[in-house]
């Protein structure tokens, strides 16, 4: 693990310091958990952006009008 020195200003480091011992943790404990999510989310971004691709590449649509059912129409007995 690193150590990281941030430079923030007494009245933000207060606020956190009081969110944190609120939910029983520590300014440390959430600004690494912050940083955890941070860089999940190029992952997650990289993964839907794949997906997004595939589905593009697919070819499958509801054809050029679109589909011509109704939901109601489609489960009618």
């Amino acid at each position: 693990m690193s150590n990281l020195t941030l430079v923030v200003d007494e009245e933000t480091l207060r606020k956190a310091r009081i969110r944190a011992m609120q939910r029983g943790t520590s300014v440390n404990a959430l600004v690494r958990d912050y940083l955890d999510r941070l860089a999940g989310e190029s992952q997650s971004a990289d993964g839907i952006a794949e997906f997004r691709a595939a589905v593009e590449g697919a070819g499958a649509s509801s054809g050029p009008g679109g589909r011509s059912w109704t939901r109601d129409e489609l489960y009618e007995r």
